[in-house]
């Protein structure tokens, strides 16, 4: 049995789960990773160093407890989960890091005694299933902390905070706000990289980082890594060099996509996987801090978000491209442009998101910014025809 890591579902998870298993592959530590959901192929889930499980291992799988499946009948979840734990545990991994799919309570990864717990952030995602609250849907979320198990909250948030505290004292369990343990004290951007400089607000130790993943978002997102680092280095005798070659490396070392990524120059085309509305307010700080001359948006949703509060974000000023992505859930383009026309937002509908990506960059300048983006599923048809073309390749 490896020691685990859970991290809580929350848009953010996705990047600080890729960066600590980047960091505990760099100090030498074979690290299983099992997130969700995929973007092209099923097997992103479950990876061993950067690498995901074989074809082969997943039939087997299947074959080998296809009785006891037929009996209990999991959810596709929880088999994919049960997969994952049998994978990691056959190939004797030295650490795991796995990602909660929803809420917390009862999630199917819950039932792991993990060394560490992480809570990214709260919002209002999956509101029909956790509540419609932040102290309710916190609640849910506070069932991963466990007895004794030290557990770091990414954001200090006054609503969710005493609901986190209590769980942690009920539990005996240290807690950590990683706001307020580190500090970003400077950041600027070079070809390829964000430099920042961090600062341990109770050592007084400062760290010089360059991180590879895009998005001024990030920078909350390595105060949750370096706060659950802090706990981390020392258990698991992780030298600092790790820690600053794991950061630096977070694509390479672990194939994480759909997080600002970045595809094409002239013009310049970014997608990114935010749908709900803190993940498109994040997504929309990001364009802010762009440089360009007109904004083209490629955009979709599926049927159960609610295309009114994040329509009411969008700029006015784009030209969007509404469309739908090759899924049942998909909410259908026409649906969108009607319910954007309430908003004052321009634009035309596309039946895929091939056809809405092919008008936007006839349309677009050199100088222009291309988005894809509203669905995960839009960034995996517009990701699963860049790699038809050739244009990204998927580890």
């Amino acid at each position: 049995k490896a020691p685990s890591l859970v991290l809580l579902p929350a848009k953010p998870r996705l990047s600080v789960s890729h960066m600590i298993a980047s960091v505990l592959q760099e100090a030498g530590l074979k690290t299983g990773l099992y997130t969700s959901p995929h973007l092209i192929d099923f097997r992103e889930r479950i990876k061993i160093n950067g690498q995901m499980i074989h074809e082969t291992e997943v039939v087997d799988f299947v074959a080998h407890h296809q009785e006891i499946i037929l009996k209990l009948k999991p959810s596709f979840f929880e088999l994919t989960v049960a997969m994952a734990f049998d994978y990691f545990a056959h190939q004797q991994v030295d650490v795991a890091v796995i990602e909660v799919g929803m809420g917390g309570r009862l999630d199917s990864t819950n039932i792991i005694t993990p060394m560490l717990s992480i809570i990214t952030n709260i919002g209002y995602d999956h509101t029909q299933f956790l509540g419609s609250t932040l102290p309710e849907i916190a609640t849910e979320k506070a069932g991963i902390i466990k007895r004794h198990v030290p557990v770091i909250v990414g954001e200090l948030h006054p609503e969710t905070k005493e609901v986190f505290e209590q769980k942690a004292i009920g539990n005996e369990s240290p807690i950590c706000f990683a706001e307020r343990r580190f500090t970003i004290r400077k950041h600027n951007y070079t070809t390829g990289y964000q430099h920042m400089s961090v600062k341990n607000e109770q050592s007084g130790t400062t760290y010089e980082l360059e991180l590879d993943l895009h998005g001024i978002y990030q920078k909350k997102n390595l105060l949750t890594v370096m706060a659950s680092m802090q706990l981390l280095i020392p258990q698991l005798n992780i030298p600092k060099a790790a820690l600053v070659a794991g950061l630096s490396k977070v694509i390479s070392n672990t194939g994480l996509q759909g997080r600002w990524q970045v595809v094409h120059f002239n013009p310049k085309v970014v997608c990114d996987t935010g749908h709900n509305t803190e993940g498109i307010r994040l997504v929309l700080e990001q364009i802010g801090q762009e440089s360009y001359n007109k904004l083209h948006v490629v955009f979709g949703m599926v049927n159960d978000k609610d295309p009114h509060a994040v329509l009411s974000l969008m700029p006015k000023t784009a030209q969007y491209y509404f469309t739908k992505a090759s899924i049942p859930r998909a909410l259908p383009e026409e649906a969108l442009l009607t319910e954007a026309a309430h908003h004052f937002l321009l634009g035309e509908c596309h039946p895929t998101v091939a056809a809405a990506f092919t008008a936007a960059l006839k349309n677009a300048d050199t100088q222009d910014l291309i988005f894809i983006g509203g669905s995960t599923f839009v960034v995996a048809d517009f990701l699963r025809d860049c790699i038809r073309n050739g244009v990204v390749a998927i580890k």
